[in-house]
């Protein structure tokens, strides 16, 4: 039989199991509880953008709440950037994070709003994504040594446009003009979408953009790609030469993409995310789309990729100090 004192300590011990798994258990929060926000640091029609509109749907079906796509663009990508970085800690509001904010603004800032690695959880690396220089057809240039031969022949600077002040566009043309010996004057485009609508007007002549979204143009005759910014010649152009193989060394520089949260954010959410790209980014006709846009696919762990943005933040240092951009 049981004493009085084991009949008590068996009573509570039943009562803290109801507790444990009646309705307050029952009730326990789970991640995303809310419609999840993946801020794109750019205006649509750039590659961050391309790439959370593909993956938005897609992750919804995973993470079982809408992830909605919002653009934040301004300031060098700074606003998105600093928006996500001092805002929800929950994990509900994420940034599509990139090379802009990342590796390029924070240098050019008296004052930078955010830390690239302490105000973040640098989560999903998706890909890299090289920058091209391109030209409009009316300029009748075929090739690299033929820019060179007409850029150097002009009397005033010559216009690049780009994304945006601090986009790796703006970067890349501000080294060619130091590594070639050229006058180009940067004109900053609120984004690479109406930067390319002029672009193919003829409004503008020259531009520095992402690869992916000016191929279906060379192939048309609309534009002509003279070189890409990647370390090697890109699977899905490899008719186009890069910058190091014109003889312009050390001019490369990639555009990478990936998914980072604040710094703040609870590690469920920080696992759901993980665990759920990590099965999209397994998909073949995931990996295709995002292969078809030019994107150069790699797994990095959260901890590896927290790493590559530290060390790009540092090598991009002197490289954006020295171009003389500004925002």
């Amino acid at each position: 039989m049981l004493t009085r004192r084991q009949l008590m300590l068996h009573s509570a011990g039943l009562a803290t199991l109801s507790l444990a798994t009646g309705p307050a258990a029952a009730q326990a929060p789970t991640w995303p509880s809310q419609a999840v926000r993946l801020v794109v640091t750019f205006p649509p029609g750039g590659s961050s953008d391309l790439v959370a509109r593909l993956i938005g749907p897609l992750l919804s079906e995973r993470l079982g709440q809408p992830v909605i796509v919002e653009n934040r663009p301004g300031a060098g990508s700074t606003i998105g950037a600093a928006f996500v970085a001092g805002g929800d800690a929950s994990g509900h509001t994420l940034l599509m994070s990139n090379s802009s904010p990342m590796s390029i603004s924070p240098a050019l800032m008296d004052k930078p709003t955010y830390d690239p690695i302490k105000s973040f959880r640098h989560l999903v690396y998706i890909g890299d994504v090289p920058t091209v220089l391109v030209v409009h057809p009316s300029l009748g240039i075929t090739d690299f040594a033929g820019f060179l031969a007409w850029a150097r022949s002009q009397k005033d600077p010559i216009a690049f446009g780009s994304g945006g002040a601090a986009s790796v566009g703006h970067i890349v043309g501000e080294m060619l003009a130091q590594k070639a010996g050229l006058k180009l004057s940067h004109i900053p485009y609120r984004g690479a979408g109406p930067m390319r609508s002029d672009l193919l007007g003829g409004q503008i002549k020259v531009a520095v953009d992402a690869l992916p979204q000016n191929l279906q143009f060379q192939k048309s005759g609309q534009l002509r790609l003279l070189a890409v910014s990647s370390a090697r010649r890109v699977a899905q152009a490899p008719d186009i030469p890069t910058f190091e193989e014109l003889g312009q060394s050390g001019l490369v520089a990639e555009n990478f993409v990936g998914i980072s949260g604040p710094a703040g954010m609870p590690a469920p959410a920080s696992q759901a995310i993980v665990q759920a790209m990590a099965q999209l980014l397994a998909q073949a006709d995931v990996r295709a789309k995002l292969q078809g846009m030019g994107f150069e696919l790699e797994n990095k762990s959260p901890e590896a990729f927290t790493a590559f943005v530290k060390q790009q933040a540092e090598q991009w240092l002197p490289v954006v100090k020295s171009s003389g951009a500004t925002l």
